[in-house]
């Protein structure tokens, strides 16, 4: 029996968090709710499809930040969730740096290389 989780993160800005999903090949999809096991249902800012069973989504907490929503038990049959979670985290920290130097740097040329 599986069910959703819901794991607080660092990610604050859906906008960069929606641009770092897209920069990994996901397509985002706005608002909606994940279904869980029975009836669970949780409310989500954006989501995406991680397999054609299943999604991540993200919802905001009270504090400010975006926690994880998922079926992180079912995801992790086919999917290493950790690596998953890491490659976000990372693109999203990459984005996030990218904008604060060009804000900082407002007459150099900024860009990411992969």
């Amino acid at each position: 029996m599986s069910h959703l989780s819901i794991l607080p993160t660092v990610l604050q800005d859906e906008r960069l968090l929606a641009q770092a999903l897209e920069e990994l090949g996901y397509t985002v999809h706005w608002g909606g709710h994940l279904q869980g096991f029975a009836d669970q249902r949780e409310p989500v800012t954006l989501w995406v499809q991680v397999t054609p069973e299943q999604q991540l989504g993200w919802t905001r907490h009270s504090d400010g930040s975006l926690a994880l929503v998922g079926d992180l038990q079912r995801l992790g049959r086919s999917h290493s969730v950790q690596q998953l979670v890491g490659q976000i985290t990372r693109t999203y920290a990459a984005l996030r740096a990218l904008e604060a130097a060009a804000t900082e740097l407002s007459s150099a040329s900024v860009e990411l290389i992969s």
